[in-house]
């Protein structure tokens, strides 16, 4: 009796396995991106597709999916400035560390249609979750502050949430677009997709996409990066240059 306990809990586990009949397959349009002098930000087209898993069972909808584009990490931190005896002082502040320079989602309905608030949280897919993680030390300033250190990268473009960014092309294809603005920051870039139904999620898939400077942009910023004392010099003696030389054409 006990082998037959044993093999019947054992068929059920590969029941509950084999249940599950999706996998994600995913790619980016242009995992490299160019940043020239005339660079002014880039469209990104994002593709996907719900696929049978190993089992070959096969992939049956409807589905939502939601893609978190995350960009490199660094360290900020939030000040509040306030009026003591006539004099604008910071007088709090919150460290996060680090801090992503970019974060968007894209969904294919609205997130708490998709799935629950605490697997968004869990998996943070919402804005305010990063803020939360990253924050040094945690007090009760983080709320507030990590909402105001949002709002000002949501201005400029550099946060955002797009509930209807998602598009299903047939049951199980998706396509979304992601602009980029031009003042994007150099570097590595995360994109991971979440397949949901029914409000549970199925599966989660990452990829990539760099984008780096070239040309007499990327010797620039190579320069400011590793020889910060020579590239300092050579800013102040062309600056000098430039106002003797426009000194003298003036004077002509």
């Amino acid at each position: 009796m006990r082998g037959l306990a044993i093999a019947v809990a054992f068929a059920l586990t590969l029941g509950a396995g084999a249940a599950k009949a999706e996998d994600l397959v995913s790619t980016v349009s242009n995992p490299n991106i160019a940043i020239t002098s005339n660079f002014d930000g880039e469209t990104l087209s994002l593709f996907g597709n719900v696929e049978p898993d190993s089992n070959q069972v096969a992939a049956k909808g409807p589905y939502d999916v939601i893609i978190v584009i995350t960009g490199p990490s660094v360290d900020r931190v939030a000040r509040l400035k306030t009026n003591n005896f006539g004099l604008w002082m910071n007088t709090e502040q919150v460290e996060f560390n680090p801090f992503p320079t970019y974060f968007h989602v894209l969904s294919s309905n609205p997130l708490l249609k998709i799935t629950d608030e605490q697997i968004l949280e869990a998996n943070r897919i919402l804005p305010d979750a990063q803020a939360r993680v990253s924050a040094v030390p945690q007090s009760l300033h983080v709320e507030r502050f990590g909402a105001e250190l949002i709002r000002l990268m949501s201005a400029k473009g550099l946060f955002g949430q797009n509930e209807v960014g998602v598009k299903f092309l047939s049951p199980t294809a998706y396509v979304a677009q992601l602009t980029l603005p031009g003042d994007i920051t150099n570097g590595l870039f995360i994109t991971q997709t979440y397949l949901f139904k029914d409000g549970k999620l199925l599966a989660k898939r990452g990829d990539s996409f760099a984008v780096n400077k070239t040309g007499f942009e990327r010797f620039l910023f190579t320069s400011a990066q590793e020889y910060p004392l020579l590239y300092g010099l050579t800013c102040v003696l062309l600056a000098i240059g430039t106002g003797w030389l426009g000194g003298v054409i003036f004077r002509r």
